[in-house]
């Protein structure tokens, strides 16, 4: 009798984890509409992590000591502060739906990464032809940027392309490192801290570049606010929520499935809400990234000797 609401469970929160995580791009774009970019993923991810870290504590999660705030805070402005401060700056330039599919590409950041610090085995063929697939299409995505704007792109769409990209990096450096760190036993108490200080970080870099200055309350609009609760409570809690129960209910490369579910949601959604053109090149990028980071996940999951994206996956993609 108790399995079948458990298989219904799972089912409910894959979809929470596939729509709600997907739909954060979309998200992004209206919440920066009238309120300050890093202003707003600051405000963001310090109210979910206060949220979960109380959540966390009251049930029962001891306090952490200073070495795993420590890692909180590398693992946040990696994460936070360079990776999804990157996505929220780039979508300045890009549509959402293009800023969800170079995202796409950090499990074969990770994947190669992994290897050239020694951390995993050299890739199988299988897993080459996945990274080049997924180059091949982020060079469809970035080459026509870097010389004329497209139907609905900014001219300076070369700019937020290649935020992403390095922001895509800094996020897999820093799942890279969430590994091999000492974290707080609790994945909700950890995925507190590291919101806190990620947070805290893209505050004060806001803050730096003048947001504040340039930032009229006032000024937000209904769309904007709707969007901001939805990406803390929602995207946040409920997103994250769902992603800590399915790793300890499911397989891990299950659950990584949602790297290459997310940017078809993403890419949809952009084109359904926000008039995203959806051209020949972004479908035929959308193809060759998605399916290649389908190809070296699957890769991942015929080598059991080498657990290294599962594992990464689990420990420290937490945020979106």
């Amino acid at each position: 009798m108790s399995a079948q609401p458990k298989k219904i469970a799972i089912l409910a929160a894959f979809a929470a984890l596939y729509l709600i995580w997907g739909s954060t791009y979309l998200g992004i774009l209206l919440a920066i509409q009238s309120i300050p970019p890093l202003l707003m993923a600051g405000s963001r991810f310090l109210l979910a992590g206060i949220i979960l870290y109380a959540g966390a504590r009251m049930s029962g999660a001891p306090p952490s000591p200073r070495a795993d705030w420590r890692t909180a805070l590398i693992v946040g402005a990696c994460l936070l502060l360079g990776g999804n401060g990157g996505v929220t700056l780039a979508e300045q330039y890009v549509p959402s739906g293009i800023a969800a599919l170079l995202v796409a590409t950090v499990p074969i950041y990770i994947a190669l990464l992994s290897w050239l610090f020694g951390i995993s085995k050299r890739p199988s063929a299988l897993t080459w032809a996945g990274l080049a697939g997924g180059f091949a299409g982020v060079g469809v995505l970035l080459g026509p940027a870097l010389r004329l704007p497209t139907a609905g792109e900014s001219s300076h769409a070369w700019i937020g392309m290649t935020i992403l990209l390095c922001s895509s990096l800094i996020w897999s450096a820093g799942s890279l490192y969430s590994r091999v760190a000492k974290n707080a036993p609790s994945p909700f108490l950890a995925a507190g801290q590291q919101m806190l200080c990620g947070g805290a970080l893209l505050l004060i870099v806001g803050i730096a570049r003048g947001e504040l200055q340039h930032f009229d309350p006032r000024s937000i609009t209904t769309q904007s606010l709707v969007a901001f609760v939805y990406l803390v409570f929602i995207g946040g809690i409920i997103g994250y929520v769902s992603y800590a129960w399915l790793l300890r209910n499911c397989d891990p490369a299950k659950v990584a499935t949602y790297a290459f579910v997310n940017p078809i949601v993403a890419v949809l959604l952009g084109a359904l809400f926000a008039h995203e053109t959806l051209s020949l090149r972004t479908l035929v990028a959308a193809g060759l990234i998605v399916g290649s980071v389908a190809v070296v996940i699957m890769a991942q999951r015929m080598s059991p000797k080498d657990s290294s994206i599962p594992a990464i996956i689990e420990s420290g993609d937490c945020a979106r």
